[in-house]
């Protein structure tokens, strides 16, 4: 029998691509040219930062699915793929942790794309060699265009690939997902589009996505913040109630009250008993508030300190505020020696202002206020009518007992469905990072 003719290995510095497409049912023959089935799959293995690895290709032998190790192939780039070994293990293949299978991981399941934000569909995938190994370097994500007249046999597909690492791929398989470990790409989201990946996303996506954003306990929280409150009840509701505590004691405390006011009743009190004394307090106080009132949407952490306070003083205090709402510190509070909110000044004008100069002698006197029963409305209408960023919350002895930040009234204020619609992309989206 003829050898079947292959194509001559490249050097180990020449550069090659090689795309999935071209490789999947390509025949697979012995070292003598004997036909032994043919290509269904290609296997990596992922490396952390580092491109994935080709390790091999899985084969249709006899009926089965065997491996066949790169380092047994004498040309993977040929119009065969030919075994440089006489022997090949006829063992089903079993994937192990850290492998992906290009075409069941990848273009069986979504992907997300990073640079965008969003979920997206692997049509191919490239293979460049470099220094001596096949390692996965692109993804090509859209469909080509259909064609009025079919194309000839010699002319190429068209594609668009874009660089491995700006995906994240969801690829379904537990073991390879938890190797990806410190590296995982979707962390460099923010907290509100992992919210609206996970809106989009399947049973099975959700869980991987979630399982990668666990590893993150802070993350986490910001993306429970940031979900819709039928998912984050549904996605808390099917965790332990020491789970569930443990999220909720990262969160703001105005969203932990949201969310635990939304478990089932017989679930709250456990779960707030697991929850640290602090943040407890606050959410019980919180939860005692009418949603749709000024209690019911102000966060009780915010910056108050002596009205006599120097200037360079309320700025260490801004400084040393790292665990407040950044929103939060946009304002600092003057208040009596009993917590009566005396004044208000603006961060703005404390950098402003002279070092030296007094809390009170920088603030307004007269700050705008509104009480724990206040509409949301009417918090909506202060805020535009004065252009605030903040507004304090006082009691009838006007104690500040919380504050509401500009972010919260958009909420309330903002169509229900608000978080199902595509977010606006800014004008220079796709101008490249030059």
């Amino acid at each position: 029998m003829t050898t079947a003719p292959s194509a001559p290995a490249p050097h180990a510095d020449e550069a090659r691509t090689l795309h999935l497409s071209e490789l999947i049912k390509r025949p697979v023959t012995s070292r003598d040219g004997e036909p032994l089935g043919r290509i269904s799959d290609v296997v990596v293995r992922l490396r952390g930062s580092e491109l994935p690895l080709v390790i091999g290709g899985v084969a249709s032998v006899g009926g089965r699915q065997v491996f066949v190790p790169m380092e047994q192939v004498s040309s993977f780039d040929g119009d065969v793929l030919q075994l440089a070994s006489a022997r090949l293990d006829l063992r089903q293949f079993e994937r192990r942790a850290g492998e992906v299978l290009l075409r069941a991981d990848l273009l069986g399941h979504r992907l997300i794309d990073v640079e965008a934000g969003r979920l997206t569909k692997a049509v191919d995938v490239e293979l460049e060699r470099r220094d001596g190994e096949w390692v996965l370097t692109g993804v090509d994500t859209h469909r080509p265009r259909r064609r009025l007249f079919k194309r000839a046999a010699r002319e190429p597909q068209q594609h668009s690939f874009r660089e491995w690492d700006r995906f994240e791929p969801l690829i379904g398989h537990s073991p390879s997902a938890v190797l990806r470990g410190p590296f995982a790409r979707i962390r460099r989201l923010k907290p509100a589009q992992i919210a609206d990946l996970l809106e989009e996303a399947s049973k099975a996506e959700e869980t991987e996505i979630l399982g990668q954003v666990h590893a993150d306990p802070e993350l986490e929280a910001d993306v429970f913040e940031e979900l819709d409150e039928d998912r984050a009840t549904r996605l808390l509701g099917a965790r332990t109630d020491s789970e569930i505590a443990q999220v909720l004691s990262r969160m703001r405390a105005d969203d932990a009250a949201d969310a635990v006011a939304e478990l089932p009743q017989h679930r709250r009190q456990a779960v707030l008993d697991l929850m640290p004394a602090g943040q407890r307090t606050k959410v019980l106080t919180l939860m005692g508030f009418n949603p749709t009132s000024a209690g019911g949407l102000m966060g009780v952490d915010y910056l108050a300190l002596p009205i006599d306070v120097l200037v360079t003083g309320a700025l260490d205090a801004v400084r040393r505020s790292d665990t407040l709402q950044p929103e939060a510190l946009t304002s600092v509070h003057a208040v009596d020696e009993e917590g009566r909110l005396q004044a208000v000044a603006k961060l703005v004008s404390l950098l402003q202002a002279d070092p030296g100069a007094r809390l009170g002698e920088v603030s307004d006197a007269d700050p705008v206020r509104v009480g724990a029963d206040t509409d949301v409305v009417d918090v909506a209408v202060l805020m535009s009518d004065y252009n605030l960023i903040t507004i304090p919350v006082v009691d009838e002895h006007r104690h500040m007992i919380g504050i509401i930040t500009v972010d919260d009234v958009l909420e309330t204020t903002l169509p229900e469905d608000w978080r199902r619609r595509e977010a606006a992309q800014p004008p220079d989206a796709h101008a490249g990072n030059g």
